[in-house]
């Protein structure tokens, strides 16, 4: 809890803490954003889950990039965090659209654009079912113990 005040802080904060006028998330426009559009192999450097919890603390439900890190990836899959990777153009037409409304459906995997054309993306199928059911691994492997249970018993163990 409270990674989201420290999201890019370098970045968004001066030395003496005030917000940094030119920094996109002091905005007013990027208040209440769910969707973070990222550079270029975002997630670079990120090794750990401190990275997606801050986003995730901070209100971001998905990462939008050309290209995301394979670890960051991972660590956001496991943490809630969706990471959507699209078309240089795609990408391109994002970030020249701040705060354009899209929609990422998980289920069929593909964002729709606000001119209705529709962009796929891949995810692992594990990750996926998990985001839709709201669970993590733990969550996944606590869900099944009375299959578990079950086959014990069978067994008589």
């Amino acid at each position: 809890d409270g990674l989201g005040r420290k999201l890019f802080a370098d970045w968004r904060y001066d030395p003496s803490g005030k917000p940094r006028p030119g920094f996109v998330l002091n905005h007013p426009e990027a208040a209440g954003c769910t969707v973070l559009v990222a550079g270029r192999n975002f997630g670079c450097g990120s090794s750990r889950e401190h990275a997606p919890w801050a986003l995730v603390d901070y209100g971001f439900r998905a990462v939008i990039s050309s290209e995301i890190a394979d670890i960051f990836r991972s660590n956001a899959l496991k943490n809630g965090l969706l990471p959507v990777v699209v078309d240089e153009a795609t990408h391109r037409w994002l970030i020249d659209n701040p705060g354009a409304l899209i929609d990422i459906d998980l289920a069929s995997n593909a964002l729709t654009l606000p001119d209705g054309r529709r962009v796929g993306f891949q995810i692992e199928a594990f990750a996926r079912y998990c985001l839709l059911q709201g669970v993590d691994e733990m969550g996944y492997l606590r869900s099944k113990l009375p299959d578990v249970d079950r086959h014990e018993l069978a067994r008589g163990w």
